[in-house]
Parts: C-alpha cells; sequence; structure tokens
C-alpha cells in the first residue's frame, strides 16, 4: 500500500481522554447524590428539558440543539422517585460498562436491570432513561458502551487497532473480509491506524454494499465503503463522523430516490430532532450525491408511485428548516412534481455495473461542486 495516511498519537490520546472524561462526569454526578444525602437533603438530577418547544435549529453546528431549559427530577417527589432510582441505577450500571470495558445493547440492559430489581415496565421506559442519562452527561449512550444491535457494515483500506480488553493491540485491516465488518462495539471503539483511502462512500443498502464489493469500488475509487443498513444507528453515525474528523475524508450519501433515502442522508449530515441533546453524530460537511428526484427524468430510471404515506412525509419536511434552500428544497419539490420514486437497483436497467460504471464516478465528481 502506498501513500497511507500515518495517524498521530493525538487518536488514541482522544479516546482516552474520552473514557477517562465519562468516567469524571459519572463520578461528579454520583458525588452530587452523596452530598445530598449527607446533608439529609433530597438528591436529585438536572435534566435538559427534550420538548420540542426547547428544540432549536443552530445553523452555525448545522444540526437541531437544546434550548437553556432543565427540569429537576427530585427523589422528594413522589411522583418522581421511579424514574429517579431508575437513572441512579442505569449511571452506577454505565459506570461499571465504561470501568470494566464491556458492551451491553439497550435490549440488554431493560434485561440486566431485572437482576438488579430494577423495575422497568418494558423496554421503552428503560430506552427513555438512556436518552435522559445522554441528556444529563451530554454524552451519546456508544460513550457508556451501550450500542444498537450490528446491522450496518464496513469495507476498505483502513487499518484499525482493538482496545477491547482481550484484543488490546490486534491490527485488522478492513479489507480482508470479502463480506466487510459489521460495524459493532469493537469497531466503533478502535483506534485507526492507517488509511489510502480518499473518500467515504455511504450507501443505504446491503445489497449495494455488496455490489461495491465485488466492483472493487475500495481500489477504483480509493474509497471505505460504508453499509449504513437504512437510517444509519448512531455508531455508524458516529463511525462515519470519526473517518471524517479524524482522517479528513469527504463523506458521500447514496440512497434510494425517495423522500426516505433524502431524509436519511439528511440524519447523516445534521442529525435528528430527537438526538438534539447530543452534538457528535453529524458529518455537517457530507455530501448527499443521489439519487435525487431529478435523476429520475435525467437518467429514465424505472419508477413506482409515490404514497400518500410519501407525499405526507415531503410536505412535513418542507417545514424543517434544513429543507428550506439548496438541493434538498430542489429535490423535495421535484419529487412532489413527480410523485414517483426510484430504488438504487433501478439502473440495473442499463446493466449490473452501470451504478458503479457511470453513476458513481459522475457523483463523485458532482459532490467536489456541493
Amino acid at each position: 500500500m502506498t501513500l497511507k495516511k500515518r495517524l498521530n498519537k493525538k487518536t488514541k490520546k482522544s479516546l482516552q481522554n474520552q473514557h477517562t472524561d465519562l468516567l469524571k462526569m459519572l463520578h461528579d454526578q454520583g458525588k452530587i447524590i452523596y452530598d445530598a444525602l449527607n446533608e439529609n437533603k433530597f438528591p436529585s438530577f438536572s435534566i435538559p428539558s427534550k420538548s420540542t418547544r426547547n428544540i432549536i435549529y443552530d445553523p452555525e453546528l448545522r444540526q437541531y440543539i437544546l434550548g437553556n431549559t432543565a427540569s429537576l427530577r427530585s427523589s422528594k417527589n413522589t411522583s418522581q422517585v421511579r424514574s429517579f432510582t431508575q437513572l441512579v441505577w442505569l449511571a452506577f450500571f454505565a459506570n461499571r460498562l465504561t470501568q470494566e470495558k464491556k458492551s451491553s445493547t439497550l435490549r440488554d440492559v431493560y434485561y440486566s436491570s431485572q437482576a438488579f430489581a430494577v423495575d422497568f415496565e418494558n423496554q421503552a421506559e428503560s430506552d427513555n432513561i438512556i436518552v435522559d442519562l445522554e441528556a444529563v452527561l451530554s454524552k451519546p449512550r456508544e460513550t457508556f458502551h451501550v450500542f444498537p444491535e450490528e446491522r450496518s457494515s464496513i469495507f476498505g483500506d483502513l487499518d484499525i487497532e482493538y482496545t477491547v480488553p482481550g484484543y488490546e493491540g490486534k491490527k485488522m485491516n478492513l479489507s480482508n473480509h470479502p463480506d466487510g465488518y459489521a460495524i459493532g462495539p469493537s469497531l466503533t471503539t478502535s483506534e485507526f491506524v492507517d488509511s489510502s483511502a480518499d473518500i467515504v462512500i455511504a450507501v443505504e443498502k446491503g445489497g449495494l454494499f455488496t455490489r461495491f464489493i465485488e466492483e472493487q469500488v475500495d481500489k477504483k475509487f480509493k474509497a471505505i465503503i460504508v453499509d449504513t443498513g437504512g437510517q444509519a444507528a448512531r455508531s455508524t453515525r458516529t463511525l462515519l463522523k470519526r473517518l471524517h474528523d479524524e482522517l479528513s475524508l469527504p463523506v458521500i450519501i447514496l440512497t434510494d430516490g425517495d423522500v426516505y433515502g433524502e431524509h436519511i442522508a439528511m440524519v447523516i449530515k445534521s442529525g435528528s430532532a430527537n438526538a438534539a441533546h447530543l452534538r457528535e453524530l453529524t458529518v455537517p460537511d457530507a455530501k448527499w450525491v443521489g439519487v435525487w428526484a431529478t435523476d429520475i427524468e435525467k437518467f429514465k430510471l424505472p419508477t413506482i408511485p409515490m404514497t400518500d404515506s410519501d407525499i405526507k412525509r415531503c410536505r412535513d419536511l418542507k417545514k424543517d428548516p434544513r429543507y428550506q434552500k439548496g438541493i434538498w428544497k430542489k429535490e423535495l419539490d421535484v419529487f412532489l412534481k413527480l410523485k414517483r420514486k426510484a430504488e438504487l437497483e433501478a439502473f440495473s436497467k442499463y446493466g449490473l455495473t452501470n451504478i458503479t460504471d457511470k453513476y458513481l464516478p459522475h457523483k463523485i465528481e458532482i459532490s467536489k461542486t456541493l
């Protein structure tokens, strides 16, 4: 391999600092509770409000953020005792996961609570408490080792070094397996060592991800390919952000030619209102390069009619401040005009490799002008 990017030790130091900072935040929250008890006071948490009135779009950060409103969850309030104690337990569990470098999932947290006789009515209640802890710490759950189920993959010339217990120091090149590698906890927390890539291509569908590997898109375009598995899980978005920030790689996004594909790209670029309490999940410079509504006519793609639900979604997004200009507005308008949508696979009409031979290189060039 030539022209590899040699990463400095700042990456390793940054990951170590994140780990240390997270433990300190959890310790500080615990100290607040202990101090209150020692002073014969009822302990409480201050939690930033996630109500729609406190969610605002920040044009400078290019994402939704929370305003300054916060609420107090107090053990003094009988209606809040249940959620207060659930949050205390979750902070304890998160501290244990982080200290011992163990991983969990949303579902695993729910079931683990039963082992501690902590009562959650269902997983939805458990998930909401996890979001509360994220808001208290202003950190995504992945930093305290709670990950989604694996459903995304990555492939390309990127050497990583594992940091999880039992695999510390072991290195892997992500082009070694023809199916790619699942984006799980061990990969998400690994350190980037070397890469010869010039670009990251995020594609919505696993079928196209496999096709891209078969057609050696990684070599032809010096690309790292990421299968987002539909709406990208937060660990996938975190990895995309790391590839962009730590390797200085441009990120382009390919989705189906419909309103949901457009929004998948927007969430990678600027997050979602549901995650307004977090600021480490977005790639504001990412480029959505297709399939655009205008591509449907330009490339004469096979289409299917938009449903009433598709049209309603278009109209809802037109009220979102992020869709008020540029291609985001233009493509929504064309979708509403055409009332048709197309899949990424529509390019197979012109041959199975048409999308990698012609459409992709065309879009990579266009991405440089967006």
